[in-house]
């Protein structure tokens, strides 16, 4: 009985080793398909090119017809050739540390099944739009490029687990990156990011959130309703030495005047009683955060930072939106605003188990 079960994992061995073609480190700089035999292009599943000098790939990669793992990485690549679109079974490519760009991709690159795509180490400007199609991607890497955007597309790679694009020239986070329901590990450390936008708190699956060396100096009040956020990296952002307090306020507009006497008076109101128009308008008022100030605004609010404990440890200034001047003390020494709630004055270590500030 052993010597048979010692027969079938010998045998499953070696299937394993026929199902991998390693080419790597093989200072290779053309890579010829003829040299495989027609069975060996069949039944390949892995495929490693890596640590070669390829500065191109040949449209016969597309003879390993039942590849699922490809890996290009450490090359000189300035192309993806079109023949790996007819990879119909390829679900994992690594091309790191190549001279790739948004130029470089196949017409047809969205058409893959891919689920792991790792692009960092390369020349991309801007996140190829063929990417944004690849709508079974749980992993995509971009990171140490020059990308100075995230497309609003993003928002199509619903699939997504792990986005990382740290050690990139992005200035802004789109507020259609909080339409991906499983994104679960966020890294955007390493770039120019001035403010995160408070619609990441529909981000309900993200568990780690990297920020740090970014121009942060306030955070969004809402980042308190990440849930299952269980570690936070700030460390290298301007929030940490100093904070941004704004009261500039633009007076509210008559119609905003009514709106707020409506809402705030709790005046029944329907479509039958105004136009469609304005009753999507009051269904858009904010409640003031002031538990002390039972307003609501629309459109004219003052912007205010408030330090928050997050896990008893740390101050964190977080941005806050007001309805008037008067719900906050401008002149009150106290880094605390009025408009504090007992639910935001602390975070339970078990809700965030790391926050990275030094």
């Amino acid at each position: 009985m052993e010597s048979q079960e010692g027969a079938a994992a010998a045998a499953a061995a070696v299937a394993t080793r026929d199902c991998v073609l390693d080419f790597s480190r093989l200072s290779l700089n053309t890579f010829n398909v003829n040299n495989v035999s027609e069975d060996r292009q069949r039944d390949t599943r892995q495929l490693f090119l890596n640590y070669n000098r390829l500065s191109w790939l040949p449209s016969s990669v597309s003879l390993f017809y039942n590849l699922e793992f490809l890996d290009i990485s450490n090359n000189g690549l300035t192309a993806i050739c079109e023949g790996i679109t007819r990879l119909t079974k390829l679900k994992t490519l690594l091309a790191k540390n190549n001279r790739l760009d948004e130029f470089s991709l196949p017409k047809e690159f969205g058409s893959l099944q891919l689920e792991v795509l790792n692009f960092s180490g390369n020349r991309f400007q801007e996140i190829p739009l063929q990417c944004t199609k690849l709508l079974r991607l749980q992993s995509l890497s971009i990171g140490g490029n020059r990308l100075k955007s995230i497309p609003a597309e993003i928002e199509y790679l619903t699939s997504l687990e792990m986005l990382y694009l740290g050690g990139n020239l992005i200035s802004d986070i789109p507020p259609e990156l909080a339409h991906l329901p499983y994104l679960t590990y966020l890294v955007l450390c390493d770039n120019r990011i001035q403010s995160v936008p408070p619609q990441l708190a529909r981000l309900h699956s993200l568990r780690s959130l990297s920020l740090h060396n970014n121009l942060l100096t306030y955070l969004p009040r809402e980042i308190l309703s990440l849930v299952h956020l269980q570690e936070l990296s700030l460390r290298g952002n301007p929030l940490v030495v100093r904070f941004v307090k704004e009261m500039m306020y633009d007076p509210p507009s008559l119609l905003e005047l009514a709106g707020r006497t409506i809402k705030s008076r709790n005046i029944p109101y329907s479509p039958y009683d105004m136009p469609s128009n304005l009753v999507r308008y009051l269904d858009l008022a904010s409640k003031c955060p002031n538990p002390k100030c039972a307003g609501v605004y629309f459109d004219s609010c003052v912007r205010q930072i408030k330090f928050v404990d997050f896990c008893g440890k740390y101050r964190l200034p977080l941005m806050h939106y007001l309805c008037s001047p008067e719900c906050t003390s401008p002149c009150s020494s106290n880094p605390q605003s009025d408009a504090e709630s007992e639910e935001e004055n602390s975070v339970p270590a078990d809700r965030l188990q790391r926050v990275l500030l030094g």
